[in-house]
Order: C-alpha cells, then sequence, then structure tokens
C-alpha cells in the first residue's frame, strides 16, 4: 500500500518533470519563433521595373523568378544565399508591397558571385501558376464592338461581369485535360489583356484608376460554349471556370514598364494558325472604365485580378457551319505586345 509520504513524493518528481517538459517547449517555440522570417511592416509599394514569372520548383512549390537581361533571377534561392529578405510569391510581392526588397534582391543577385547558382536558365525553367489565390477574379464578357457583332448580342450600356474559381488557374506551358464529351465538346478561345490590381481601390474615378494598378499579364478565358450559351439558362460563369480554364503568363509585367494598356496588340494562334487579331484600343470599356466601374460595386485589392474581354475571331463568332471546336492535341498561342506568348495545350 502507498504511504502519503511516498504519494506526495512521487507527485512532485511528476510536477517537476511536467514543468522542465514545459519549460523546454517554452525555449523550442520560443526560439523557432525567432528564427521564423520576419514578415514585411515598411510602406506598401507597388512592384516597378520588374519582369516576373512564377516557377515549379521540385518540392512542389511556386515561387518567382525575375526576368532580366541575361537570366531569370530564382528569387527564393538569391534570398538564401545572399541572406536577403524579399517576396517570394506575386501575391505576397502585392499584398506586403515590399518592392524595394524585391528590387534590392534582382540587382545584388546579378552583381555578386555568391548568387551565381540563382541565375538561371529560362528555357531550363518549368513555370508555375503566377496566381493561386486571388482575393477576387473578376471577368468582363462582351468588350469589344466587333466581338459583340459576331456573337450577335446587344452592346452592353454597362460592363458585363462574372467571375471564375481558383480551381480555373493555370501556368504558362500547361496541358488543359477537356472533360469528357457527355459534359462539354464546345471548346474556344479567348486571349485578353489581364488587369492586376496593386492597391486598394474604392470609389475610384477613370481619370485616377490606372494607378492602382500593379501591372499586367496575358491571358487565356478558354470557355465551353455548350456549358456557357446552351443549358436551360445562360451560364457564362459554368462555361468558363472548369479545371485549368485560365492559363496566365509567361510574365507579370510592371505598369510602368507597359505603360499605356490602351494600344497593345492581342492575338490568338491555333496550332500555328493565326485567329485573332486586334488591339487594346478597340475596348467599349478600357482598363480604366472597368476598374472605376467595378470599384463602385466593390473594393478592390491588392492581387485582385480583372480578365478585361476578348476580341473577335473567335469559333463562336464563325458561322454555324464553320464552327470546328478545339480539340485534344490543339496548341494554342495567346500573344499581347510587351507581355509574352502564353502557350498551353490540349489533351
Amino acid at each position: 500500500m502507498t504511504s502519503r509520504r511516498n504519494f506526495i513524493k512521487a507527485a512532485g518528481t511528476v510536477t517537476a518533470g511536467i514543468a522542465a517538459t514545459s519549460s523546454a517547449s517554452e525555449v523550442l517555440a520560443a526560439g523557432a519563433k525567432e528564427a521564423a522570417p520576419k514578415k514585411y511592416s515598411g510602406p506598401h509599394q507597388m512592384p516597378t521595373k520588374v519582369t516576373l514569372l512564377s516557377m515549379l520548383n521540385e518540392d512542389g512549390t511556386e515561387t518567382l523568378g525575375a526576368k532580366t537581361a541575361s537570366a531569370v533571377v530564382d528569387i527564393r534561392k538569391a534570398a538564401k544565399l545572399l541572406g536577403m529578405a524579399a517576396p517570394l510569391t506575386l501575391e505576397e510581392l502585392l499584398r506586403e508591397g515590399n518592392a524595394s526588397g524585391l528590387n534590392k534582391l534582382i540587382a545584388a543577385a546579378q552583381s555578386s558571385s555568391k548568387a551565381k547558382p540563382a541565375l538561371l536558365d529560362e528555357s531550363k525553367i518549368t513555370h508555375g501558376r503566377l496566381f493561386t489565390n486571388p482575393g477576387k477574379i473578376v471577368c468582363i464578357g462582351l468588350n469589344y464592338r466587333a466581338h459583340v457583332a459576331e456573337a450577335a448580342m446587344k452592346l452592353p450600356s454597362v460592363p458585363i461581369l462574372f467571375n471564375k474559381y481558383n480551381n480555373a488557374l493555370a501556368a504558362h506551358n500547361c496541358t488543359i485535360k477537356l472533360p469528357p464529351r457527355e459534359v462539354s465538346y464546345k471548346f474556344d478561345y479567348e486571349t485578353e489583356l489581364l488587369i492586376v490590381m496593386g492597391k486598394k481601390a474604392r470609389n475610384v474615378t477613370e481619370a485616377e484608376a490606372l494607378n492602382y494598378v500593379a501591372g499586367y499579364c496575358t491571358s487565356q478565358d478558354f470557355s465551353a460554349r455548350d456549358l456557357q450559351l446552351e443549358t436551360p439558362s445562360v451560364q457564362w460563369m459554368v462555361g468558363k471556370t472548369l479545371d485549368n480554364f485560365g492559363p496566365i503568363g509567361p510574365y507579370f509585367v510592371s505598369a510602368d514598364v507597359v505603360g499605356d494598356p490602351n494600344n497593345l496588340n492581342i492575338e490568338t494562334y491555333v496550332n500555328g494558325e493565326k485567329r485573332q487579331s486586334s488591339n487594346t484600343s478597340f475596348m467599349i470599356f478600357n482598363p480604366q472604365k472597368l476598374i472605376a466601374y467595378i470599384s463602385k460595386l466593390w473594393t478592390l485589392e491588392p492581387g485582385d485580378i480583372i480578365w478585361s474581354g476578348t476580341p473577335e475571331g473567335v469559333i463562336l463568332g464563325l458561322p454555324k457551319e464553320k464552327q470546328v471546336w478545339l480539340k485534344a492535341g490543339d496548341e494554342i498561342v495567346s500573344s499581347i505586345e510587351k507581355l509574352g506568348d502564353l502557350k498551353f495545350k490540349l489533351a
């Protein structure tokens, strides 16, 4: 039978052990906290003078690369080699606003021998998604007069808004796996200028709207026309947001590098054949009109993205007897002046 004295002694030993364990845990936790990288807390800055891409790494992560005249700077690797802090994804850059930290790292990586392993040949890179979790994905329908005419639709008096979901986001050089024929088979291309927000915008005027834009990308609003237009009721979102139906890339180009977004050539090629050829100057609602309109409805945040509509030349606009829908094996190239050629395949 355990005596009262032995019981108290044993209890004291256990309590001391727990206290020691708790102290060790607290020390480890404190050490981990100190080792964790500090988040940027300086003034919010929009990116400038950069052309960025996303790299799919061997560990499955998708991190930033900066395209320079001679190489691509692997931002994650360069930051580690040089002991410098910088945003590691485009969304982190846009939301935290550490643009100066990124530019300092890019400059240091190009001039330091320590960072040589972080300078990569772009042809050897597997592109990742530029965006994985934007706060809002806003899409615009019927935003070029010639496209409205070919689709036999009514000219909109205000921008037509719909959305995609994150599952649609895909990378440059991706392969879109098409759904079974019983789900959909009328697949169509739509090359579009992607507007990337860099500052919080609410009730902004057209005159000031472009001051809130961080940059632009080439994008594809890939479409299933039967789901979009031939269901019992029109379902734009359903026809536009199947898995990987929103490739973006290859680059994000900062707004200062692009300059005027209202005069950029925009083209689409299918298996080498030119299908769309227009200019963003033919938009019904240009980027500043879109931002002003949307920001009256809800707040746009850094990292939100806007698909701005496609010009004429889509398959939907052809006479029915000439409509040959996209199929597995087709290769599509979306090209926008200053932003690069977005390429993807169908399977």
